[in-house]
Parts: C-alpha cells; structure tokens; sequence
C-alpha cells in the first residue's frame, strides 16, 4: 500500500535479473530475443535503485552475449542506474562477457571466472558414413559454401579459415572486455588466453572486484529495507510439450556439456 500514498516513502528496491544457462538460440538457453522484454522491464517498471545480474553460465554464441551486455548497458547509460554482477557457480567465455555489463562484479569464493576465448568444436563422420554405405553428395555455387562439412575430410584451407574467423571474434571479445574492465585489469597476457581464475585470484587478476553475495551486498550498498523485485524468462506449460520437449532435451544435454568443462 506504501507506493500508493504519496506522504509515505517506499523502501528502495533493486532489480534482479537472472542470467542462467548456456548463451545460444535455443528455446532454453540466454539469448537477447527472450531477454531483450526481461531487461526492459527491470530497468524501467518502477524506479529501481539499481540493477542486479544473478550469473551462472558457462558461455556461448560471442553474438547473443553482445547483444545482450549491449542492451544492458544502453538502458544502463539512458536511466542513469548502476549495473552489479554476482557470479554463482561460473561466469566464463561468454558468462564473463555479460558479467562485464555491469559497473562492478561481485564473486563467491569458489566462482569460476574468465575464459576468454573462442572456441568451435564439432565432429568428423567420414569413416562413419563410408562404413554405412552412404554416398554423400553436395552441390554448391561458391568454393567456400561447403567449409568444414563433417562429412567430408578436414582441409587445411578450411581450417586456416576457420582459425581465422575465431581470431576475429577473439580480437572482438578482449577489446570488450578491456573497455569495461580498463585500468582494473593487472598486466598479465594469460587473461586472454582461455584461462581461467576461482574466487579470490579472479579479484586479484582484476576479472572480479570483490567477494560478495546479492543480499548482504544490497543491504549494505542501500540500506537492510531493501527489496529485490526478481525478473526473468517464464515459459507456459505447453511449451513443454511435443518438439519443444524434444529441442529442451537436446539443449540440456548441451548446456550439461558446458557446465561439465569446468567440472560443474
């Protein structure tokens, strides 16, 4: 009834997004087409004293990640409204690039932090389908539309291609993260290697800025009345059924496999 009394104050309250999950464009999976109405809301439902991201994802599309740290600092800068990380279990490849959204970064003491690259994996099916008999035929208008095809044995041109677009998109990523982290980052080449950092050495690498948790950190930042008004993805129940069942069971294998990386 407080906010609708105009002599009575509301307590502050500070917007939580949740960013679970692998980064891709599945139906389960972070991507800025189902975030982009999340992360409007947060940012202008009410007057929210600040923004806060709940990270745990192992990365993904360097695209989706993009987008998504885009908008969030674009709403950031035009309300005016700082922007707090916390990092759950994992914020590495592309988790690290939406954790580097936000003005700072707060880390459990067993977060695993960092993974900055880029990486393409797939597979070769060459012996497979020449045991089955299976003869395979591809047609194409240009020299480079059938690159990497798994069906057909690697190329050495293809792979100097490919490497080469990975390059591009590493480039692409330490630049971002160099703008967001600046003079906090200490002198060490191995930040943009892949590697990765836990808890405390991620704050000392200056990946992190501090150990912290969401709630105390919040009552401490904005007083112990703050409220935390909690935004996220909802799916209805018969999303849940039929091919969606079938796609949400494929991206979960695929998102176990990315969490599993890093032990998790």
């Amino acid at each position: 009834m407080k906010r609708y009394i105009p002599f009575m104050k509301s307590p502050p309250f500070v917007a939580v997004i949740r960013l679970q999950g692998q980064i891709a464009t599945g139906a389960r999976s972070l991507n800025d087409a189902a975030l982009a109405p999340v992360i409007e809301k947060a940012f202008t439902k009410g007057k929210p004293k600040a923004i806060a991201l709940e990270i745990n994802s192992p990365g993904g599309s360097a695209v989706q990640s993009s987008l998504i740290a885009a908008r969030i600092r674009r709403l950031a800068a035009e309300k005016d409204i700082p922007v707090f990380a916390f990092v759950e279990d994992v914020a590495a490849s592309g988790g690290y690039w939406l954790a580097t959204a936000a003005d700072e970064i707060f880390v459990d003491r067993g977060s695993i932090v960092g993974s900055i690259g880029v990486i393409s994996s797939g597979f070769g099916l060459t012996g497979a389908i020449d045991k089955i008999g299976v003869e395979r035929r591809v047609h194409t208008a240009g020299k480079s539309k059938s690159m990497m095809d798994p069906f057909k044995p690697e190329k050495p041109a293809d792979v100097k291609r490919l490497k080469g677009l990975l390059d591009d998109l590493h480039v692409f990523f330490i630049d971002h993260v160099k703008s967001r982290r600046g003079a906090r980052l200490v002198d060490n080449p191995d930040h943009f290697t892949g590697e990765i950092w836990v808890g405390d050495k991620a704050v000392e690498q200056g990946l992190a800025d501090q150990i912290g948790h969401l709630v105390p950190v919040l009552k401490e930042r904005f007083g112990d009345k703050v409220q935390l008004r909690r935004y996220g993805v909802k799916r209805s129940l018969f999303s849940r059924f039929g091919a969606q069942l079938i796609d949400d069971t494929v991206s979960s294998i695929e998102e176990r496999a990315a969490f599993a990386q890093f032990g998790l």
